[in-house]
């Protein structure tokens, strides 16, 4: 399984971005599917994740109401829509994707990071 994430980018704080995370190797409805971030001198935390069979969506606090993840299965890629971003929000953003059930656990693949930035 591989996942090639993209979409990254400086944005002004207020602004929105778009990630995308393509996957290849698997169907998206075999895996549960996450996106995290790591700030820098931070650890890396979970911020959105689809969990496999009931795809449900489960968000970290600070994502609800700005964040949304969704699915294309066609395309076989992940999306994460980033709206009203603070300056908090800068980091390295991750698409990860594990054969369980959640994303809780440990993922067993992972995509190389995309950098969003939020700066004015």
């Amino acid at each position: 399984v591989q996942l090639q994430a993209s979409g990254g980018g400086l944005v002004q704080p207020g602004g929105s971005l778009r990630l995308s995370c393509a996957v290849s190797g698997l169907t998206l409805d075999d895996l549960a599917i996450g996106w995290f971030r790591q700030a820098p001198g931070k650890e890396r935390e979970q911020v959105a994740c689809i969990s496999r069979d009931d795809r449900a969506i489960n968000y970290a606090d600070s994502a609800k109401g700005r964040f949304s993840i969704s699915q294309d299965n066609p395309k076989n890629t992940v999306y994460f829509q980033m709206n009203k971003l603070v300056f908090e929000d800068t980091a390295v953003y991750y698409c990860a994707a594990s054969g369980g059930y959640g994303c809780l656990y440990g993922m067993d693949y992972w995509g190389e990071g995309t950098q969003v930035t939020v700066s004015s």
